[in-house]
């Protein structure tokens, strides 16, 4: 019956289930929309870090959240680089088991046969690097530890860098240059994608000790020293481990700071994990303001169709229907048109999220529970915005009803 007074009266039904359809829809977009960059961020910056459990020994943070005031970064650039001589130190005397990688980066141009990509990452890094990042191959092999040793110029490239620089020739082999300087090309990466619209195929990655080193880790120094202990149970272990004997080296007193950064992936995500926290939190502020007005048309409408009604409910209880039976027809009126606008909002919402991902570098994905959440929303909203103009209609007398025109 509910279903067909809706069908009945179709403009109606439509405004007044607009104003939850436009919060469901709202709700199940934007937990679509900050999921999938909750999934994006974390493979990012876990990536970024060398994984979950892996860390980082810095000079200063990669990753900084909210406002770092000028003081701060001219403290930060004070610090001592992380050098090589550091990177031995700690690989003969740390007790945990674990893989360590010197690293360094900077961006330079590539050049074969007239061809130029810029802008590319060059890496600089040691054989183990490909075992903390898990990268596979289109084609080729990584570098060795012998050829790390002896500095050899070979080269590994990007999948975007492979093709922009071969155009569909075997790049295996071949020579591309960096500073005018030929570099073997020994294997090609396979293709990473994209993040929030950026290719994440424009890099290089050579020996750290190869005659490129002078581009992105000068001086015998590197950016950071990446570390993954081989048991992940042991990650603070080794974190704690390498915090005592970096003290010690640098010689600093118990009261003096560091003066060098530990990263782990969980404190590279804390800045996204309050952005997203905020998001959540204005969120149901955001819904419920929609939902509220949505309640309020869909009370004044169903009141409106009590005085519209009155004469088929006089007929009703003129022939036995009792109190709860017109209680009952009319919130379930009200709640099939919330619950019809949820349904509606639901499909609107994960519209709009994948239409953001196509046309947009935000990613989406789909949460189960803002689904549930949206269809309970709507019975609810429902039930509370029929209970008023139902209690009114079962309350009318059965004579004075049967007198309306």
């Amino acid at each position: 019956m509910a279903l067909q007074t809706i069908w009945a009266q179709k403009l109606k039904s439509f405004f007044s289930l607009i104003g939850v359809l436009i919060g469901v829809t709202f709700l199940i977009a934007v937990v679509s929309i900050v999921q999938g960059m909750n999934v994006y961020v974390e493979s990012a910056v876990t990536d970024e870090v060398g994984g979950v459990n892996s860390f980082q020994l810095r000079q200063r943070p990669n990753f900084t959240g909210g406002d770092v005031d000028e003081a701060q970064w001219r403290s930060w650039f004070r610090r001592p680089r992380i050098s090589y001589e550091d990177s031995e130190y700690l690989r003969e005397r740390m007790t945990v088991p674990a893989t360590f990688a010197n690293y360094c980066a900077d961006r330079v141009t590539l050049e074969y046969d007239g061809r130029r990509a810029s802008d590319i990452e060059l890496r600089g890094t040691e054989e183990s690097y490909f075992d903390l990042k898990a990268y596979e191959l289109d084609a080729g092999r990584v570098f060795v530890r012998q050829e790390v040793r002896t500095g050899s110029p070979v080269v590994l490239l990007g999948f975007e860098v492979a093709s922009r620089l071969f155009e569909g020739e075997d790049p295996l082999g071949k020579s591309v240059k960096i500073a005018g300087i030929p570099y073997r090309v020994i294997g090609v990466v396979e293709s990473q994608g994209t993040l929030f619209g950026m290719s994440q195929d424009k890099f290089a990655i050579m020996p750290y000790s190869a005659p490129g080193r002078r581009l992105i880790c000068p001086l015998n120094v590197m950016d950071e020293l990446m570390i993954r202990p081989d048991n992940p149970q042991q990650l603070d272990a080794a974190v704690g481990e390498v915090e005592a004997l970096m003290r010690a080296r640098r010689q600093l007193k118990p009261d003096e700071a560091n003066n060098f950064t530990i990263e782990t992936a969980d404190e590279a995500l804390e800045f996204w994990d309050k952005i997203s926290t905020v998001l959540f939190t204005a969120l149901p502020l955001l819904v419920g303001i929609s939902l509220v007005v949505g309640g309020i048309v869909i009370m004044n409408i169903m009141l409106m169709a009590v005085s519209e009604r009155t004469r088929e409910i006089g007929i009703r209880k003129a022939i036995g229907a009792k109190r709860g039976d017109i209680l009952s027809q009319f919130v379930v009126e009200a709640a099939t048109l919330s619950v019809t606008g949820a349904g509606i909002g639901i499909l609107a919402g994960l519209g709009l999220a994948f239409v953001v991902k196509a046309l947009t570098p935000f990613p989406a994905a789909v949460a189960p529970w803002s689904i549930g959440l949206g269809v309970t929303l709507g019975i609810l909203v429902g039930v509370v915005a029929g209970v008023y103009p139902a209690i009114r209609a079962s309350r009318l007398d059965p004579i004075t009803a049967l007198r309306a025109e």
